[in-house]
């Protein structure tokens, strides 16, 4: 028995079990009576779209964008793919996820949004809540990835300064969402894949400010804020109960 093989054709099997082309095409959902426009951010982002233009029904519309780590662009003939910074955020990233608000907002309850999820897209997708600017996030991101805190942690901070992130997309949309997610976090909870932009949020403006005291870091603008949350001037992120996910599916692939 060669054991070296074996290892080796393991390793291959599990990679080929989790590859998007072979793993969204059960996973995917009927089409709906207006537009389907797709969005997602993650390292798995470009593949998960080229796997969403080989199997949906090519006489139907689809369109929308997609966003991905530096250097791993596939060629795509309907979705788009934007490239953006991991595991530090940056301004093209914003810039591509701020278009995302803009653009699901003209989507109508006839429409389907499906999101493509896949870990990275905490950082790949990031758009400053009003009153912060990018620099604020780069700054606390390197601080929590330099402390040794959980991506829990992290992404609890992550999920209270940004626009998109901890359950915020479906505020933005009338359209049905579907979110396909691949995971790369330990346990699969989809609250802190991507920080959970489809879900809703069990973490609050109290909860990533404890998260800065534990690892002392010190961030006079960014506790500033976070304190407005606590005191109620800021929204806290949609909860389970909230019907803004009504109309929102999350699949874990």
């Amino acid at each position: 028995m060669n054991t070296k093989k074996i290892l080796i054709n393991s390793f291959k099997a599990g990679l080929d079990a989790v590859k998007p082309e072979n793993i969204i095409k059960n996973k995917l959902p009927l089409p709906p009576k207006g537009r389907t426009f797709v969005i997602g951010a993650g390292k798995a982002a470009a593949s998960m779209a080229r796997a969403i233009e080989i199997n949906w029904p090519r006489n139907l519309p689809l369109n929308g964008s997609v966003i991905t780590r530096y250097k791993h662009s596939l060629k795509t003939k309907k979705i788009k793919i934007y490239e953006s910074g991991h595991p530090m955020p940056d301004t093209s990233g914003m810039k591509v996820a701020s278009n995302f608000i803009s653009n699901i907002r003209n989507l109508d309850s006839n429409d389907l949004l499906l999101c493509l999820i896949s870990g990275g897209g905490s950082s790949l997708m990031s758009v400053p809540q009003n009153g912060l600017n990018m620099n604020d996030l780069r700054h606390v991101t390197k601080n929590l990835l330099n402390s040794g805190a959980e991506i829990s942690e992290i992404n609890t901070v992550r999920k209270h300064l940004s626009k998109i992130h901890g359950g915020k997309i479906p505020m933005y949309t009338k359209a049905k969402i579907i979110s396909l997610i691949i995971s790369d976090v330990t346990g699969n909870r989809i609250t802190d894949i991507a920080s959970g932009p489809c879900c809703p949020d069990p973490t609050t403006f109290k909860n990533a400010i404890k998260i800065l005291e534990k690892y002392k870091i010190k961030n006079k603008k960014i506790f500033e804020f976070l304190k407005k949350g606590v005191k109620g001037k800021i929204i806290e992120n949609p909860k389970k109960n909230n019907p803004i996910f009504k109309n929102v599916k999350n699949i874990l692939l």
